[in-house]
């Protein structure tokens, strides 16, 4: 037979297995490109692929509020955070029954108790209170948890909101409207802010096609801050009577300012007050027991054996 009447066969086979794969690994690497694409601009504009930004209505009770302005907005939340507080008071009821099995707890109120002239006995009560007290802060650590999770919240709020204002005012002065002035602010925002993350759902919920106004008003009740409220009431006014937006954003920005320079003044003048109490409650009763403990301790004995000889 011949070798050439063979070999085409061979070749034409392998040319043609050679283009499937190629044609597959191209198309794999197409989907892959298009998916990417596609988590991209989910990414971007997911609220117009997945339902509305939820927002907290009149119906929600105030537990379930409060998360949802601290930031936990998943809708088992309040499932979440009562099992949490549940969990996290067993194990203060546990850690506070430990401490009380401990030998160094007993041989402490026993210690305290053999204290010349009886003043051992004052400081038992305190000690017999301490476990309990340790299990109360391990139960408040949700509590504590969110309340932190929303002053976070606001304090970022407080530290983005003049800035971002001042440059949409600056952008829209310079001719450029109040989308593109929007877009160029998130563009150039620190990601994971919490007014980066809340100006992107208001921006996709304007482009999923909900009015403006109302997008503002989701956007104050998902935030539920003083200063966003005013300035959204400026902004839902000016969007109503056709007034000028760089002029709003300006005044609104200078108010912010404003408002930022006079938390800054009054926490500045409250410092010193906040440094009596570190101070009194534990500065100086450290110095006290430090230089006239072992005085108070030997005067203490002292009229302990007077009485003593005394009876």
């Amino acid at each position: 037979m011949n070798p050439i009447a063979i070999a085409v066969p061979w070749a034409v086979w392998a040319l043609v297995w050679i283009g499937f794969f190629g044609l597959a690994i191209w198309a794999v690497l197409r989907l892959r490109m298009h998916a990417r694409s596609q988590q991209r601009l989910r990414s971007e504009h997911r609220l117009q692929f997945e339902a509305l930004a939820p927002v907290p209505d009149e119906d929600m009770r105030w537990m379930g509020r409060w998360l949802f302005v601290a930031g936990f907005r998943r809708p088992d939340a309040t499932t979440i955070f009562v099992v949490a507080t549940a969990a996290a008071l067993v194990l203060g009821v546990a850690v506070a029954f430990m401490l009380r099995a401990l030998p160094w707890y007993r041989q402490s109120v026993v210690w305290m108790d053999t204290l010349p002239g009886g003043t051992g006995g004052m400081m038992i009560p305190v000690l017999v209170v301490m476990p309990w007290v340790v299990a109360v802060l391990i139960a408040s650590i949700p509590w504590l948890y969110v309340r932190a999770a929303r002053r976070r919240r606001v304090r970022e709020i407080g530290e983005d909101l003049p800035i971002a204002l001042q440059v949409m005012a600056t952008l829209a002065r310079a001719g450029l409207g109040f989308d593109t002035a929007l877009t160029r602010i998130l563009e150039s925002a620190e990601p994971g802010r919490t007014l980066t993350e809340e100006l992107q759902t208001f921006r996709g919920e304007n482009l999923g096609g909900i009015p403006r106004a109302q997008c503002w008003k989701r956007f104050a009740r998902r935030l539920d801050v003083p200063s966003v409220s005013m300035f959204v009431s400026a902004m839902v006014h000016a969007e109503q009577v056709g007034g000028g937006l760089s002029n709003v954003l300006e005044h609104q920005a200078e108010d912010a300012m404003s408002r930022r320079r006079e938390a800054a003044l009054v926490a500045a003048h409250a410092l010193p007050v906040k440094l009596v109490f570190p101070l009194v409650l534990c500065f100086l009763p450290g110095i006290f027991v430090w230089t006239l403990g072992p005085a108070f301790y030997k005067f203490i004995e002292l009229i302990d054996q007077v009485m003593r000889k005394g009876t």
